[in-house]
């Protein structure tokens, strides 16, 4: 028996050597001053390289343009759009019709060339099957080849939103119509193949993968090398870490060069410990906003209904220490407008006179005021604010998923805040999947979601529109994609169409400002949080020179425009 257990032990050990042989191996083919190493894009074991496949699209696919690229990508630090396949765009023909040109010589990674065809393929496969961007075909009625490197993009009249149509383009990767037409005409879905050997037009091409990391190899002949230079690593390797610790501990070890993981007080790396550690911002809040974490108020729940109840909720809510605490400091205390004041090209339509008439601000005072002055509520045994007709405050459920745990600090502080001035908030922590069927099917009273996070050309109506456009969305009870409590006001959609239709700056900021003094006015939803879309966080160990707000050479971001990484950064 002894003996039996030995021989197993001796097995085992060998089989562990092979393993960290091969891993070793691996690493030694990987010279570290050639790779740059990437954590908090993948967490799992890639099972899909099909940029419009169903379910989990693994790194780099669903979120880089090293492998497959777009058109062009939206710069977060200048609000342009920055160009990759397409050279140059414009409209046409009375602004209805969208030009663009593509780079002379973009071809794909078996060299055959990538022309206008693929384009306007890849554009009608979101026609004929419900991939990401098939909503993009509410706003268009045709794609028209010119020549090989020329395509017409017509809008769609009665829905001529022109924003929205560049922001899609701007996230649509192209696909090689010679690979995948025929997978078509074989009768298969294209959306049900892996694509585990994804020949796109990027700069890298997938090396290898495996359950630990997936590597990409430079492509030294990317068509895109006269115009865009020649990026400075050789490989690109992203680990698959299992948490949030250990993938920064290996940044803080210099074993990462670039993170997207929330890590906590990341601050303590350089101050306390002098690692070569930095992010976009040298002080707080650290990163650059992209997204409104939220709480969704039930405007159909008896007392919630009241925009006075919501308007006393919104002033008893401690926005600076949910940014000192679920924030970690990564955020400014959040502000009333439904747009982000700082960090992004939206800010341009900010009206700071407009949030200090008709917003909010963290005043327990007030917000007792607005109960028993404008309310004429009167507190029970309990503490708890009594309508004058019955209506108790509560108890309300405030919601997000178990595990968000940032999410969680915030709906602490909510509730916490909400009972201190005498409303009965209590919070509770669902599994995603149902925490997302409350959500759509409006069953909650109140919840905690991200209104058209990231940033692009066409923000902020799309936040508007998510949050405030009653059309097209059912009633409570059915599943909604939008406006998850059902908020109507008639005088938003005529605003957002008007808004669709124009570029003049001067105009939208009219427009929009209407729309959030009608939003600080109606609440339907209160801001928490400015999150970033990726946390930008990285160690010049082994690389240097990555952007930063004073030095902004690229978008602090591993996705679209933030290609540009690539370029910049050079080996230590």
């Amino acid at each position: 028996m002894l003996r039996s257990k030995r021989w197993v032990i001796l097995v085992v050990t060998f089989l562990m050597l092979g393993i960290l042989g091969a891993g070793l191996a691996n690493a030694a083919r990987l010279a570290r001053e050639d790779t740059l190493y990437i954590a908090g894009q993948q967490w799992g074991p890639p099972t899909s390289f099909n940029p419009i496949g169903r379910g989990s699209i693994a790194w780099p696919i669903n979120n880089s343009l090293y492998v497959y690229e777009t058109l062009y990508a939206f710069n977060l630090n200048t609000g342009e759009l920055d160009p990759i396949l397409a050279e140059k765009n414009e409209w046409v023909e009375s602004d209805m019709v969208l030009r663009l040109t593509l780079f002379e010589g973009t071809r794909w990674h078996d060299g055959e060339p990538l022309t206008a065809e693929d384009v306007r393929y890849t554009l009608e496969l979101g026609n004929r099957y419900p991939v990401s961007y098939a909503n993009w075909w509410n706003y268009v009625n045709e794609v028209r080849v010119i020549d090989p490197r020329t395509i017409d993009i017509v809008l769609n009249p009665e829905r001529p939103h022109r924003t929205m149509v560049l922001q899609d383009l701007g996230n649509i990767r192209i696909l090689p119509k010679h690979i995948w037409k025929p997978i078509e005409d074989a009768g298969t879905s294209p959306q049900e193949v892996a694509n585990m050997e994804p020949v796109g037009s990027g700069p890298y091409t997938i090396l290898n993968y495996n359950p630990q990391q997936i590597t990409l190899e430079r492509d030294d002949n990317y068509w895109g090398l006269k115009y865009f230079g020649t990026p400075a690593p050789r490989y690109i390797a992203h680990p698959v870490f299992k948490s949030n610790d250990a993938g920064n501990l290996a940044l803080e070890r210099g074993q990462i060069d670039l993170s997207q993981q929330f890590c906590p007080e990341i601050w303590k790396m350089w101050e306390d410990k002098g690692l070569p550690v930095g992010t976009w911002y040298a002080e707080e809040p650290y990163y650059l906003p992209a997204s409104t974490p939220s709480i969704y108020l039930n405007l159909h729940r008896p007392g919630l209904e009241n925009p006075l109840v919501r308007r006393a909720i919104a002033y008893s809510i401690d926005y600076a220490k949910i940014a000192e605490t679920a924030m970690s400091r990564y955020s400014i205390p959040a502000r009333s407008s439904l747009m982000i004041p700082y960090g992004v090209p939206e800010q341009q339509y900010f009206n700071e006179a407009d949030v200090k008439e008709y917003g909010w601000e963290y005043d327990p005072a007030k917000a007792i005021e607005i109960l028993e002055k404008d309310l004429g509520a009167k507190k029970g045994s309990d503490g708890i604010y009594i309508l004058p007709d019955g209506t108790r405050l509560g108890p309300w459920t405030v919601q997000c998923p178990y595990g968000w745990t940032d999410w969680m600090t915030s709906l602490e502080v909510v509730a916490v805040s909400a009972r201190a001035v005498g409303i009965d908030i209590r919070t509770e922590y669902p599994d995603a999947p149902v925490w997302t069927d409350r959500l759509q099917n409006g069953d909650f009273d109140i919840i905690m979601n991200t209104p058209a996070g990231g940033q692009g050309p066409a923000l902020p109506w799309t936040r508007f529109r998510e949050v405030m456009d009653d059309r097209d969305v059912p009633e409570m009870g059915k599943t909604a994609y939008r406006n998850f409590n059902r908020y109507s006001n008639s005088q938003v959609a005529g605003l957002l169409d008007k808004a669709a239709f124009t570029s003049d700056q001067a105009i939208l900021a009219d427009i929009y400002q209407e729309l959030d003094r009608i939003f600080m006015q109606d609440i339907p939803i209160i801001v928490l949080e400015y999150r970033p879309w990726e946390f930008w966080e990285y160690n010049e160990t082994y690389w240097t020179g990555f952007p930063t707000a004073e030095n902004p050479a690229a978008p602090p971001q591993h996705n679209l425009a933030g290609v540009k990484i690539l370029y910049v950064i050079e080996q230590k």
